[in-house]
């Protein structure tokens, strides 16, 4: 018996991070570019597809943290 490899699919990611080349920091007030890192079931989407650098990264996870706690985004995604 021959065991198949798995093929590997690479998601093209962005080079820069959106916070250095802003100048910005993530914060809880922020909500709209919080929810750009969200995918459609509001999971935090990571760096290797976002190409955050790793402080930014940690940042944004615990703003997007925080203002789930403060309730300015959901937990999880409303099923309809």
């Amino acid at each position: 018996m021959v065991k198949k490899r798995r093929q590997i699919r690479k998601i093209r990611v962005k080079e820069s991070c959106y916070f250095c080349k802003e100048g910005k920091e993530p914060t809880v007030r922020d909500v709209s570019v919080l929810r750009r890192y969200l995918t459609e079931r509001n999971k935090i989407i990571s760096r290797a597809r976002t190409g955050i650098c790793a402080k930014h990264q940690r940042n944004l996870t615990k703003s997007i943290k925080h203002a789930r706690h403060l309730a300015l985004l959901p937990f999880i995604a409303k099923e309809i």
